[in-house]
């Protein structure tokens, strides 16, 4: 068990490092607030098909949402 979560972590290690060397470092705020927003509507997109496609789904995660929203405390 132990020797399992130890490999995830060896595993995730050099991609995390992989993925800093990746990232420019000149991207501007402007870039990366318009990849954001890219990001955002495409995901809004992908999410309003899946409702139209599986509607039974939908719905139900609409009333667990509902749920989740009337037993929230502030």
């Amino acid at each position: 068990m132990a020797d399992r979560k130890q490999r995830k972590r060896d595993q995730s290690a050099p991609r995390d490092a992989q993925g800093a060397q990746d990232a420019p470092e000149t991207e501007t705020e402007a870039e990366r607030r318009r990849r954001r927003a890219h990001f955002l509507r495409e995901l809004h997109e992908a999410k309003a098909l899946r409702d139209r496609v599986q509607p039974r789904r939908a719905r139900a995660a609409r009333m667990r949402q509902v749920m989740r929203m009337r037993t929230f405390r502030w």
